[in-house]
């Protein structure tokens, strides 16, 4: 029984003692037989050895792979303890020596799997690009179309600006997020990617050939449904969203490469054009490349075709007693998530279920928050700011590109130190970080026009960026990819993805007006306000989650909110005298049964259970 299956017990030296009755009794009632996180925790567990071996024999021999029934018996062996391999009588040594390996040399991988990383890595790249390219289009297209925010009727073009920058994350948020998931089902994995970056290519050559504020709008809507199916589709980890990081400065390039090419006889507007259609030509490269790779074995599975799944993992994977591992263990977790999900309306039990609700609402902070502290005010319109602080148009466009570069530089260190300082950590050093700077960024418009103005706005924002990227940037996908529990991880991060396109839709469409009404040094300010408020809502609300198992993870959200509030009000100011003063005040009690114990044998909340 794992520690959050068991009853609580009193302990004197923790706060855990003093757990309410009822969810005491709440926990007393968690057992193997009823806790879905359970059973998809493992769902080998407890089952023996010689059982499991006549199981894995059957398994190859119904599915068209009994020539391979030796090779699934150790396989499933395997896969029911993988730190036990030492001790497993049916392997061999050179079987082994391969598992050895496979922990002490990582980066040995068939090459096919370094192609399907940089495959993803482009498709994060697409999305950023898709995002970045109407920064410079901006200084162009509006006066176009009428809809300068500097002369005219101000206010409604602000409006009109916004909604036409801002409309692919509203079909993101309403559309694109939830077909994902039936399009994997009916199309897999390859299918998706090559559909939404099909999708991607061709609204980005639609958005250049549009006449129309109203036109644009509806071709940049329609960008939607290329960004929100990928968003959800490739894996999404810290590394992926420094590849974001890496598009979004390169969609400055194309900015800066397309501003002087001149219009043409019968093109008026020809470079903004070309600079939103240039994200279109990394999509087209994943078109042409998506089927190269192999397709996701669960899909593969989930269609019967296991021998195909099992030749797709051997693609993926140094042996074939890797490959049968990982075959058998995603065939039992599926009958296991098969038997799970029977009856239950996953999305209600988001909001239900206690240790759930704590997930979704920890996870909702850092989506929201990702929006709400700014930053994709200065990666839309960074190049407006610029030139509203006296900069010209390649100047602003030159600068913007030093955010891209700078975003996508500090992106490095959180591949590193996301594992090591800790999500909860890094939020909580960066979101003060980020207040001043958007703080100076805006009162530097007080300072007389002028190069001082302009060295200060700019210092402001390269400040801002370099607090961002190693904190919110790769920190929500991450804590919510974690937070959830197995059994209700995917529609979770449906659900988290959703909030995050809702409210970079929200930031999208506001901030022109925002800017005009409120001046730079207002709406700056505003933004400021909302980090100094993300920094008490991840202190009160989100628990850190790095290096937990899937059981410590169901003790964490199963701690009252009030109650972990309040820990975390007493903790702040011992921890600011203990790390900051350097004062003697010796420690609080732990919040957590695991903190302080000895490490068990555990379930890893990210090792190929999602």
């Amino acid at each position: 029984m794992s520690a959050s299956e068991k009853p609580a017990t009193k302990k004197t030296d923790s706060v855990s003692d003093v757990d309410s009755k009822e969810e005491v009794k709440h926990l007393d009632r968690i057992n193997v037989a009823s806790n879905p996180n359970a059973k998809l925790a493992n769902p080998l567990d407890g089952i023996s050895h010689d059982q499991l071996i006549a199981d894995a024999a059957a398994f190859a021999k119904s599915h068209g792979l009994g020539h391979l029934s030796d090779v699934f018996q150790k396989g499933a062996l395997v896969a029911q303890d993988p730190t036990a391999f030492e001790s497993i009588p049916i392997l061999t040594e050179e079987d082994r020596a391969v598992l050895r390996r496979e922990i002490t040399h990582r980066w040995s991988q068939p090459l096919q799997l370094y192609y399907l990383v940089i495959l993803c890595s482009m498709a994060a790249a697409v999305q950023g690009m898709d995002e970045a390219v109407i920064n410079g289009a901006n200084l162009f297209f509006a006066p176009q179309f009428g809809i300068s925010t500097t002369s005219g009727d101000t206010g409604r073009n602000q409006w009109l600006l916004g909604l036409v920058n801002s409309s692919p994350y509203l079909c993101c948020a309403f559309f694109g997020c939830w077909v994902s998931a039936p399009m994997n089902k009916w199309f897999g994995r390859r299918g998706t990617i090559f559909i939404s970056a099909f999708v991607s290519f061709i609204t980005c050559i639609w958005s250049g050939l549009t006449n129309t504020w109203w036109h644009l709008f509806i071709a940049r809507f329609f960008l939607g449904f290329g960004i929100g199916p990928k968003s959800a589709t490739v894996p999404v980890y810290a590394a992926e969203q420094m590849w974001t990081a890496f598009g979004i400065m390169f969609g400055y390039v194309m900015d800066l490469a397309f501003y002087k090419v001149p219009d043409s006889k019968h093109v008026h507007g020809l470079n903004w054009r070309l600079m939103l259609g240039s994200a279109g030509v990394p999509a087209l490269i994943i078109m042409s490349q998506v089927y190269f790779c192999p397709e996701s074995p669960r899909w593969l599975m989930s269609k019967g075709r296991y021998d195909q799944a099992y030749n797709s993992l051997l693609r993926l994977r140094n042996s074939d007693l890797q490959a049968a591992r990982d075959l058998y263990y995603i065939h039992v977790l599926l009958e296991a998530e098969a038997e799970t999900f029977s009856g239950r309306n996953r999305f209600m039990e988001l909001f239900t279920v206690p240790r759930n609700r704590r997930a979704t609402l920890a996870s909702f902070i850092v989506m929201f928050m990702q929006q709400f502290c700014g930053v994709n005010v200065i990666a839309y319109y960074s190049s407006s700011v610029f030139t509203d602080a006296g900069f010209n148009n390649v100047q602003a466009l030159i600068a913007s590109w030093g955010f891209g570069m700078l975003n996508w530089v500090f992106a490095f260190p959180a591949v590193w130190t996301i594992d090591t300082f800790g999500r909860r950590n890094l939020l909580l050093t960066t979101f003060p970080l980020m207040a001043i700077f958007l703080l100076m960024t805006g009162f530097s418009f007080y300072i007389p026009a002028g190069k001082a103005q302009l060295a200060v706005v700019a210092l402001g924002i390269y400040l801002y960026t370099m607090a961002y990227s190693p904190g919110e940037g790769p920190v929500p996908f991450t804590y919510s990819a974690e937070a959830y529990p197995l059994y209700v991880r995917d529609i979770g991060m449906s659900f988290s993805t959703a909030v995050l396109w809702f409210f970079n839709f929200v930031v999208a469409i506001t901030f022109p007006r925002l800017l005009g009404a409120f001046k730079p040094q207002g709406a700056f300010g505003w933004y400021a306000a909302w980090n100094v408020l993300g920094f008490v809502l991840i202190l009160l609300f989100v628990p850190e989650t790095k290096a937990l198992s899937l059981e410590e993870l169901d003790q964490v959200f199963s701690v009252p909110t009030r109650k972990h509030a309040t820990y975390q009000l007493k903790a702040l100011p011992h921890n600011i005298k203990k790390y900051i003063f350097r004062m003697n005040v010796g420690d609080l009690p732990p919040l957590y049964e695991h903190e302080g114990a000895l490490a068990s044998p555990k379930h890893l909340a990210t090792a190929g259970h999602a």
